[in-house]
């Protein structure tokens, strides 16, 4: 882990779902990350690390070990990038169907403990509500039909329409574009440290990590 991760996981404070914990009256826009934050990464776990892994020793031939240090290794050479997080490019490098591996594994997709009742909480304090989220758009669509959990927001962001990832400064150049965000009255909550840390480095006054994503 770098410094900078280390330093910002010693800054963060751990956001236990409750608005009082914070003065909101400093506050316009609060935006949330999905996967991890308000959803249970458990799901996304179980398609990337478990049943495409399955799926790809299966079709190539390959016990679990080597099909999941393959898959691994192969994902790796691009966190942090808007490729990784884009169901269409793995779907032809695995020469698998994310999309229907998604599907096979929809009874997994469950909204986090508390988080509903924090969105229905910042709807009653008239914050305005964003959800930016690196899922690619059809994985995205897929949650947001199961879960509901988009009648709560002002606005839905992927990365995938701005064409670079959270990670990146250019996404939140982009996002204050988009939605008018003011980043000294803006809450921002994800469970990926090095987006909280982009985050951080853009402006982003008020930042909380997730303990527990999964």
């Amino acid at each position: 882990m770098s410094t900078s991760l280390r330093e910002i996981r010693q800054d963060l404070r751990i956001m236990s779902l409750k608005p009082e914990t914070l003065d909101w009256s400093g506050v316009d826009t609060c935006v949330l990350d999905m996967d991890g934050t308000l959803l249970d990464l458990h799901f996304d776990h179980q398609v990337w690390n478990e049943r495409l892994p399955q799926r790809y020793g299966e079709q190539f031939g390959l016990d679990i070990t080597a099909a999941r240090a393959h898959v691994s290794q192969t994902l790796e050479a691009a966190r942090g990038s808007l490729t990784w997080y884009c169901m269409d490019h793995w779907s032809r490098v695995f020469g698998l169907e994310l999309n229907s591996i998604e599907r096979e594994l929809a009874e997994l997709i469950q909204i986090r403990p508390g988080a509903e009742s924090f969105l229905s909480r910042l709807r009653q304090r008239k914050v305005r509500v964003v959800l930016a989220t690196n899922a690619h758009p059809s994985s995205l669509v897929h949650k947001l039909e199961i879960t509901g959990i988009d009648a709560y927001f002002d606005d839905i962001v992927s990365s995938h329409q701005f064409g670079y990832a959270k990670e990146e400064q250019d996404f939140w150049h982009a996002l204050t574009s988009h939605v008018e965000l003011q980043p000294q009255r803006t809450v921002f909550i994800d469970d990926n440290l090095a987006v909280l840390e982009a985050a951080r480095r853009f402006g982003i006054r008020y930042l909380f990590a997730i303990n527990q994503p999964s």
